[in-house]
């Protein structure tokens, strides 16, 4: 077996929790988090073996794993692996000169910044405490650190918000020049607070999010931004000085690399075997300092499965898949069809070697690709 070359590390501490979020998250519990970083290195000492001896990425995530106690912070990321990108979500509050350089010193050489609006009134809907200033000023603050490898997370279709509205968002976006843009649709997931406070109206709002999608792609690729993922945006390499911009870590997902998870509820997928570490935070650390693993939900992924999951997100990049990759849940027929339709393009050396969705089926999107994989289930 082949070593993994990809790490995530999660952090699930938050001053707050947003109504609409449904990560892993614990409020606060400051004086937890010496035992959790603790518990974090016991895991990864535990599992490291399956890793590379250097890696193409580690990516903190949460929660907010710049509200980790910056002495935590700085001891986990020295214990980390080698890595050629290692990102950490920031969100714009926690953000000062001292995290700033923490982080570059730790090694940090791309930052993903929770600003999700610019916009005051909706910032009081996702109930976020970030303001644009405080955006803006930790985006200066990264760069005034040397972190040249910034990425802006932007939310739409949140309740309320008008076409202007998300004009507005973008262009405020591009005016802090990120090398990278994650623009989601914001989803009401089931069970949160912002469900029950405004599910109702984003059904409503539901037909408008087409148009929304597309003026996020037509301006930023307008601007110059390369549209490699459903949802994602990066300068293009000559603008960049020759480098890939595009999100490394996240690539390895897309492309169906195998990855390690570690952290209360982080997920990994080695040799066919997806494992999920189960919520709790106190039973999470009391298991590693006892020298146990945590406990874990564990999935054995068949041919099948693994051929639809790397159908469903290889369809998401700008990049050709192979057909030698996805055969097992790819029905040809519903190619072919959907080829004729202008939807999928069929790379071919007299065979068909290699397909990507059209710009109309990326825009599409899901819809395309679900047709595929349930005919090809069916």
């Amino acid at each position: 077996m082949s070593r993994v070359r990809h790490l995530y590390v999660h952090l699930p501490f938050c001053a707050h929790r947003c109504g609409y979020c449904d990560f892993v998250t614990v409020v606060g519990r400051q004086a937890q988090h010496r035992a959790y970083v603790d518990a974090l290195l016991a895991e990864l000492a535990l599992e490291g073996d399956v890793l590379a001896d250097r890696l193409d990425t580690v990516f903190l995530g949460g929660g907010t794993p710049t509200f980790t106690e910056p002495e935590e912070l700085a001891r986990l990321l020295a214990a980390l692996p080698a890595a050629d990108e290692l990102t950490v979500e920031a969100n714009p509050e926690t953000v000062t000169p001292d995290l700033a350089h923490l982080l570059r010193e730790g090694g940090v050489n791309r930052v993903s910044l929770g600003a999700q609006s610019f916009r005051p009134h909706l910032l009081r809907v996702l109930e976020r405490r970030a303001q644009p200033d405080d955006v803006r000023r930790a985006v200066y603050l990264f760069r005034d650190a040397g972190l040249d490898n910034i990425s802006l997370d932007l939310l739409y279709g949140i309740p309320g918000q008008s076409a202007a509205d998300l004009a507005s968002d973008l262009a405020d976006a591009l005016s802090l020049e990120p090398e990278h843009l994650s623009c989601y649709e914001l989803e009401a997931k089931p069970g949160t607070r912002f469900t029950h406070a405004h599910g109702g109206e984003l059904e409503r709002q539901a037909e408008a999010m087409e148009g929304y999608f597309e003026a996020v792609v037509d301006t930023l690729t307008a601007a110059g931004y390369r549209w490699y993922e459903t949802a994602n945006f990066c300068v293009e390499p000559d603008r960049a000085g020759g480098r890939d911009l595009r999100a490394q870590h996240n690539l390895a997902y897309w492309r169906g690399s195998d990855y390690l998870g570690v952290g209360v509820g982080a997920v990994s997928t080695v040799a066919g075997v997806r494992r999920r570490n189960l919520p709790g935070l106190s039973a999470y650390v009391d298991a590693l300092s006892a020298g146990a693993s945590p406990r874990r939900e564990v999935e054995v992924l068949d041919a099948q499965t693994q051929a639809c999951e790397r159908l469903m997100l290889g369809l998401r990049l700008d990049e050709p898949l192979a057909t030698a990759e996805v055969n097992e849940s790819l029905d040809h027929v519903a190619l072919e069809r959907l080829a004729a339709n202008g939807l999928v393009e069929l790379i071919s050396n007299g065979a068909c070697d290699a397909l990507r969705l059209t710009c109309r089926g990326r825009f599409l999107g899901g819809a395309v690709t679900a047709e595929l994989v349930e005919l090809a289930s069916a």
